[in-house]
């Protein structure tokens, strides 16, 4: 099995051991930061395969952290492994950007099987290009789901097919003729407004209830999905 490396930051030293050995007997390549501080400088040094942050740390707490690494790197894995356990904890870890939350105490074996998934989900998304990420918004096209903070959106197929087509063409303005020639197949009808009533649609269900807001009106030329910080 090839090395991966994995960073480990946590404030308890027992724990933080105890990760270190356990990963080293099973062929990774884990490197340790007892706070936050110390974590921050390692995510900026070098790149790692896969994080397990702590939310309690000192300096520099959990969330900080992964908001550090998802401006660095938007698809590496992060566990959040902390003792906070209610579902507010959880949504803010997943709102930061956290791929997965285990709570201690925990078994180790447990651990293991959610960094392999972790892992092994991270690399097929690599190899496959069909993980779309854009601020916190995750399409994932294989299993055609849409998730945003975390929290999965329902959408019907052509609000999804609207969806991909913006996210595909990222910071691009997509016109209407554009827009109805690939997601109808039709010819642009500038008498009808069915474009912007399904635009509409999917603002409700993507932006309405979350921050940045990330479909944009360009009057006059069309739409675009992008962040509010990469105007």
């Amino acid at each position: 099995m090839q090395s991966l490396k994995i960073l480990i930051v946590e404030d308890e030293p027992k724990v933080a051991d105890f990760l270190q050995q356990g990963l080293q007997e099973q062929g990774y390549l884990p490197h340790l930061a007892y706070d936050g501080q110390i974590g921050r400088s390692m995510i900026h040094a070098q790149d790692y395969d896969l994080y397990i942050i702590d939310i309690n740390l000192p300096y520099l707490n959990g969330y900080e952290l992964c908001k550090i690494i998802r401006q660095r790197n938007e698809q590496v894995p992060v566990l959040m492994l902390t003792a906070l356990g209610t579902t507010e904890d959880k949504l803010t870890g997943f709102d930061y950007g956290a791929d997965d939350y285990l709570v201690k105490p925990f078994e180790f074996r447990e651990l293991l099987a959610r960094i392999k998934a972790l892992l092994k989900r991270s690399h097929q998304s690599e190899r496959s290009g069909k993980l779309i990420r854009v601020a916190d918004l995750e399409i994932n096209q294989d299993a055609k789901s849409v998730k945003r903070s975390g929290k999965k959106i329902d959408l019907t197929p052509k609000e999804y097919a609207l969806l991909v087509y913006l996210a595909q063409n990222r910071g691009r303005v997509i016109s209407r003729v554009d827009i109805a020639d690939k997601i109808w197949d039709i010819h642009f009808d500038t008498n009808t407004n069915v474009i912007d009533v399904y635009v509409n649609f999917l603002r409700k269900k993507i932006d309405r209830d979350f921050e940045p807001k990330l479909i944009h009106t360009m009057i006059g030329m069309g739409y675009v999905l992008k962040s509010e910080e990469a105007s």
